[in-house]
């Protein structure tokens, strides 16, 4: 039944200058959204030891808000049926805002990853709202330009992420990459709300899974918590891990029981029944996974081991998205005539092209050859989100649209999150491997160690200074190449989930377009 706010008739397009104005707040809204999922990578170390953490633990400012946000994504369809779009994508914004704020104004760690996971999971429907909003507001007959504006917004803010985040880091304090999102936050909600209380959707009573929800929070989160916390209480040898390990199994599978069974579940994983959806999902969740451990590993590395500020490291990481600005419209109108499964493969090529390239990044490597792979990453870009998205909707039925979507962001994001978990742990562990190795073939019989040590000692160290400079040089080569090891597995990982993509249908890009990055 609709309620008071609901129109009975939908409202004409926006014209002249409230459409320039309106489509501007929501992009806005989007593009906070996204910004913060990047903004904080190259912001950890600097958090991290401000906050008085590890750079390691600084990750869970990165891993909070992305496990927190793909589990409020199913929550967005019954929130917007329920109290319509306008309402819910003004509040989201609104909440944002107020999580922002509060973000800005952490004491210390504990307190910033709560509020992180608080702006998390109050963000969930502001993309897909600001995507059916602009659809709304522009006439049907440039309903391309609406999604091309929404594309674009969804692509610049990966770019402006680093970029942005390491300035303020290195220029201010980092606070700021937050409180940044409060002004905008509150133009954003008040145009919005101004220009579109009017047009607010048609709601309706439906009722919503709790039971479903409360297992996915349980189990979800027991996961992320045991990734995130593993490596510092030394993994299954800790009590703590073990029990998490157990809730996260236990509440799995208690949730795919319940789901199966519901009548009104929060995800339809009747879904998982599509050939397409499953195989097209698993190569979206492993494809994003090891980009977004990547995109986290890489500007880490730099940071704290090649002696980069924050502000060049984003500049390092820049380049990939605004190669993915300027082909991702090319790559649109091509993906109508191509078969999806051939622009697919090309994208997880130039990603594997780039992983490889990075793996031969030496400790003297210039700023240029930083970015060569990041521009071939740009080329994977342009393809993969729309590519993926399409192949997993293939032979969907319209009605079950809306939850293919929510069920293939939700478990790209929490792969995504998860992959962040476990980067550094990886990072770590083929550190110690590598100095170890290192530490063995550099006995203090070896002569280049000792003319190393003298030639210190004759620079006016002290022996035991000179053997720490030697010490911090060898921890530096091992972090290389474990980071160099990283690279080259990733690389590997998506030349193995190209077979993924042959084992689906054929498809041609129509409807997945309008998804493409939810």
């Amino acid at each position: 039944m609709a309620d008071a706010a609901a129109s009975p008739a939908t409202p004409a397009p926006m014209t002249g200058m409230a459409l320039a104005i309106t489509s501007i707040a929501l992009a806005l809204g989007t593009f906070m959204q996204v910004l913060d999922g990047t903004i904080a990578n190259v912001s950890v170390p600097t958090i991290a030891g401000n906050l008085g953490v590890s750079s390691s633990q600084g990750t869970w400012v990165i891993t909070s808000f992305a496990v927190a946000n793909g589990v409020s994504v199913p929550l967005t369809g019954w929130l917007m049926g329920r109290y319509g779009v306008v309402k819910t994508f003004v509040a989201s914004v609104a909440l944002f805002t107020v999580a922002s704020f509060l973000c800005g104004i952490s004491w210390n760690m504990a307190s910033l990853i709560i509020f992180r996971i608080l702006q998390g999971a109050v963000s969930g429907p502001m993309i897909p709202g600001s995507q059916a909003l602009l659809i709304m507001i522009f006439p049907a007959s440039k309903r391309g330009t609406a999604l091309a504006i929404w594309s674009m917004t969804t692509l610049v803010a990966p770019i402006c992420g680093p970029i942005l985040g390491g300035y303020i880091s290195d220029n201010f304090s980092w606070p700021w990459i937050f409180l940044i999102n409060v002004p905008i936050g509150i133009l954003c909600t008040v145009v919005c709300w101004r220009g579109m209380a009017s047009r607010e959707t048609a709601t309706r009573k439906v009722p919503i899974d709790t039971t479903g929800f409360m297992l996915l929070l349980v189990w979800v989160g027991a996961l992320q918590v045991m990734l995130d916390t593993g490596k510092d209480a030394d993994w299954f040898n800790s009590p703590a891990i073990v029990v998490e390990l157990i809730v996260a199994v236990v509440g799995l599978i208690a949730w795919v029981i319940w789901e199966l069974h519901e009548k009104h579940p929060i995800v339809d994983l009747s879904l998982l029944k599509s050939r397409n959806f499953v195989l097209a999902t698993i190569a979206f969740c492993l494809g994003y996974a090891v980009f977004f451990g990547n995109n986290l590993l890489l500007p880490l590395w730099l940071q704290t081991r090649m002696g980069y500020i924050a502000t060049w490291a984003g500049l390092v990481a820049a380049p990939s998205g605004a190669v993915a600005v300027f082909l991702t419209p090319f790559a649109a109108r091509l993906m109508t005539k191509v078969d999806a499964r051939w622009a697919a493969t090309v994208s997880l090529v130039a990603f594997a092209g780039s992983y490889f390239l990075r793996s031969g990044y030496t400790p003297d490597a210039s700023f240029g050859s930083l970015i060569v792979p990041m521009l071939v990453q740009g080329i994977a870009m342009s393809t993969f989100f729309i590519s993926m998205v399409t192949l997993s909707l293939n032979g969907i039925p319209a009605q079950q649209v809306p939850s293919a979507v929510g069920l293939s962001n939700f478990l790209r994001i929490t792969a995504g999150s998860f992959a962040a978990s476990l980067a550094t742990t990886i990072w770590d562990r083929g550190e110690a491997l590598h100095q170890t190795r290192l530490a063995e073939a550099m006995g203090s019989s070896d002569p280049a160690f000792v003319q190393t040590l003298q030639k210190l000692q004759a620079a006016g160290m002290s022996a035991q200074q000179a053997l720490g400079s030697i010490t911090n040089q060898v921890v530096n080569q091992a972090y290389t190449l474990a980071a160099l090891d990283f690279f080259r597995v990733s690389a590997w990982l998506i030349v193995l989930t190209i077979p993924c993509i042959w084992l689906t249908r054929k498809a041609m890009a129509n409807a997945g377009e309008a998804h493409a990055a939810d």
